[in-house]
């Protein structure tokens, strides 16, 4: 039987498939969204216990009318909107906090963290006391003059009981997420290591009796 003078070679690039994978399905959610902040069909969403709002953030000063979901990429006048979806958000009192994020958990911080921080007033570098928006947006503007890592904390009330729900979002101002790149690396990597696995690698030249020569 006629053998074509090169044969592929076994790759070592299905390893690499593998890794880039799996690497790819333990990236946490807060990746790609922070916390309580989501990505759904291109808009983002604020999760506040059952309720949801579309989130959006401005840099009127220094981005004009550009919008953001989460990180910030300059110091300066910022503009938090948050626009109802359900109805009776209306109703109830929202307040929005921004704290320095001391937990050092970045994009894993949960609210549990939030909650083992003994005093939350002394990390707090804006608050907007509960109000009650009966245009069902809220609307609050910070002006940040330090660049670094913050968390945002919504918490809202349920209309008929007495509870409590909250969201919990980090974000960097002024800073640029390595991390975030690098994640974007690896999934870049997955297709071409597809790619060399589907060839299977170099050709590897024929022996003298048609097999393919040992390195």
């Amino acid at each position: 039987m006629f053998r074509h003078p090169y044969r592929q070679a076994r790759s070592p690039h299905r390893a690499l498939l593998l890794w880039g994978v799996w690497a790819f399905l333990l990236a946490p959610v807060q990746t790609w969204a922070g916390g309580g902040v989501i990505l759904r069909d291109d808009v983002c969403i604020i999760t506040i216990g059952f309720y949801e709002a579309h989130f959006t953030a401005y840099q009127p000063q220094t981005r004009g009318n550009e919008a953001f979901c989460e990180d910030l990429p300059d110091l300066g006048e910022t503009l938090f909107v948050l626009d109802y979806l359900h109805t009776s958000m209306k109703e109830v009192p929202i307040d929005f906090r921004i704290i320095t994020d001391v937990t050092e958990l970045g994009q894993f911080v949960q609210l549990r963290d939030i909650e083992a921080i003994a005093d939350l007033d002394v990390h707090t570098v804006f608050y907007q006391p509960p109000t009650v928006r009966i245009d069902a947006s809220l609307r609050v503007a910070h002006s940040f003059i330090e660049p670094g890592e913050y968390i945002g904390i919504v918490t809202a009330g349920h209309p008929t009981e007495d509870t409590i729900y909250t969201a919990v979002f980090p974000f960097r101002v002024g800073k640029t997420d390595y991390s975030r790149l690098m994640w974007f690396g690896l999934l870049l990597l997955v297709p071409f290591g597809y790619y060399f696995s589907r060839r299977g690698g170099p050709p590897v030249p024929a022996g003298p009796d048609g097999d393919a020569e040992n390195s």
